[in-house]
């Protein structure tokens, strides 16, 4: 549950604006994409002065560490489904060190701001006014926290990618098995884009995730042309064996259909259409995940495939073929013969 009026943000005072940064970041190696986050400086100016300064780097060399006060390059080391992911650790990488701008430590500001919704940054402690460079970003409503951590910002564009970090696999101390890496940050100039539509610079006119639109219009038909945009780009990326660019827009084609759904003028026709385009995004992604080498995922999907629509041949095909890539012989079988192509 989010609190009311979360989506606004505290009233800042005539002569304080609201800085906005951006992270992007890595997973695996892998862009993912950019968190863009407002601070709230109108309520925490010394907290917020601290965040985006570290976003900027221009502070230099941290006096007590020797190491940049600089976010870039840093990693988020901790994830906990559920709860949040944590990251800002600029010196030992593992959540045991960081630095601030005013020194190793800074004072708490106030506790004015609550953990009221997903998407809250709050600064990370190991007790009271121990404030250094490590952050969190809530995924859900945290007021046990409330008094005892400082909020001093929220996620405007990008809770999509906070969502994919929170799903990456962890290990031991809650340490995410990929590295999850900011590889750049900075400050976003008052007024300028906030450069979220065509990240990947690739013309893609849509954002990747649906939430980060400024507007989101009534009509079905423009849904399902955003649907067949994303996937006319991962058809073009699998023509050119860019099999884990093509997967990501065939995500983000699925993520856009699965909208289509609550609009109002969905009819019997635009439901079949749906659901056939649904399938065969689900079947080009089988074909990617095998491309990769991921036999459980491309199974997963042939199978949603054919859930969605019976008699689709060629996922009945990437069945056969996940059968054939992992040596099972009569699953092949099952699967091959009954289809004429």
């Amino acid at each position: 549950m989010e609190g009311r009026g979360a989506e606004q943000a505290p009233e800042a005072a005539a002569e304080v604006k609201n800085p906005r940064c951006f992270m992007d970041v890595t997973i695996g190696g892998e862009m993912e994409g950019r968190i863009v986050v407002e601070l709230y400086a109108s309520v925490v100016p010394r907290t917020a002065e601290n965040f985006r300064a570290l976003c900027t780097g221009e502070k230099g060399i941290g006096a007590a560490s020797g190491k940049p006060l600089h976010f870039k390059g840093s990693c988020f080391h901790r994830v906990i489904k559920g709860f949040m992911i944590q990251g800002g650790d600029t010196t030992a990488g593992d959540g045991t060190g960081g630095e601030s701008i005013y020194g190793s430590k800074f004072e708490d500001e106030n506790f004015v701001l609550k953990h009221e919704r997903k998407g809250m940054l709050s600064m990370a402690n190991s007790g009271p006014n121990t404030n250094g460079s490590q952050f969190f970003i809530t995924t859900t409503r945290t007021p046990h926290l409330d008094g005892k951590h400082v909020v001093f910002g929220r996620v405007m564009k990008g809770m999509g990618v906070v969502r994919s970090i929170e799903h990456v696999s962890v290990g031991e101390a809650d340490c995410p098995t990929l590295e999850v890496k900011i590889v750049d940050c900075g400050e976003l100039p008052e007024g300028a884009d906030d450069g979220v539509v065509n990240f990947f610079k690739d013309g893609d006119t849509y954002p990747d995730w649906p939430n980060d639109l400024e507007e989101k219009p009534a009509e079905v038909s423009w849904w399902m042309d955003a649907v067949e945009s994303a996937k006319a780009y991962g058809n073009d990326n699998f023509k050119k064996q860019d099999y884990k660019a093509a997967l990501r827009k065939y995500r983000k084609a699925l993520r856009y259909l699965d909208l289509c759904w609550e609009k109002e003028e969905i009819d019997e026709d635009k439901s079949t259409a749906l659901r056939k385009t649904k399938s065969i995004i689900l079947t080009n992604s089988s074909a990617c995940k095998l491309k990769l080498g991921d036999s459980s995922g491309a199974l997963l999907d042939a199978d949603f495939a054919l859930r969605e629509r019976e008699g689709n041949a060629k996922a009945f095909f990437r069945q056969g073929q996940v059968g054939n890539f992992c040596h099972i012989i009569c699953f092949a079988v099952d699967y091959m013969l009954p289809v004429t192509f």
